[in-house]
């Protein structure tokens, strides 16, 4: 079995949830503290909105951002010369936007529960917003927000149709674990894709255990 589809996997998940975790605690976190609940329901719908849409939907999108024939494309590859659709970095930014509002549901979800006395607490002693953040929501947050990223780094493993639409399915560079599996039931090879199914199912099941473990945690706390 060639392992290259499992590397290529693993190494887009781990690019990919780095900014997806990131992104997914800065917006959740501005969400939260926005006044207006007009505002928070709008907002709310557009950053789930890929949660929702078909994932050919997002890679079509994505290739109407990112194509050669659209100014975004046009500009990356005259001014940089980098060229994203059917690379490696279409593959991560396809990822990152299918993963996102799962980090950001649960990085939402886990702040509105924190406590809202103990915020009021760190302001009573002059603790500035930043750090009432870091040192008090976050860590009272953190099983939460640890399950949010490891749904979306599981997410942005098992990436399929948005990943085809922008990266395409090229071997050795763009072909992820389910385009790989749906390359061998293509070519007839059904013992490749049973290859591949158990390695998603080990993958998932390590997933899921670490998620059972979070919600554990955020139960005890």
């Amino acid at each position: 079995m060639d392992w290259t589809p499992l590397l290529i996997s693993l190494k887009t998940a781990s690019v990919s949830i780095l900014a997806t975790f990131f992104l997914g605690i800065f917006a959740a976190r501005w969400v939260v503290g926005l006044k207006s609940g007009k505002a928070k329901i709008i907002i709310d719908g557009v950053l789930t909105m890929p949660l929702v849409l078909p994932p050919t939907v997002v890679g079509f999108l994505l290739l109407f951002i990112f194509g050669l024939k659209r100014p975004v494309g046009i500009f990356l590859l005259e001014l940089f010369s980098v060229k994203i659709v059917f690379s490696w970095t279409a593959t991560v930014i396809a990822a990152v936007v299918v993963s996102f509002p799962l980090m950001y549901r649960s990085a939402r979800g886990a702040f509105e529960q924190v406590d809202e006395n103990i915020i009021m607490a760190g302001r009573t002693l002059g603790m500035s917003e930043s750090k009432i953040f870091w040192r008090v929501t976050m860590p009272s947050a953190l099983p939460g927000v640890a399950s949010g990223g490891v749904l979306a780094f599981a997410r942005g493993l098992g990436e399929f149709g948005a990943t085809a639409m922008i990266a395409g399915n090229i071997a050795n560079k763009t072909r992820t674990l389910p385009l790989a599996i749906y390359s061998e039931v293509a070519a007839g090879n059904m013992e490749g894709a049973y290859g591949y199914v158990m390695v998603v199912l080990v993958v998932s099941f390590v997933v899921l255990s670490l998620m059972n473990y979070f919600a554990l945690k955020e139960g005890k706390r």
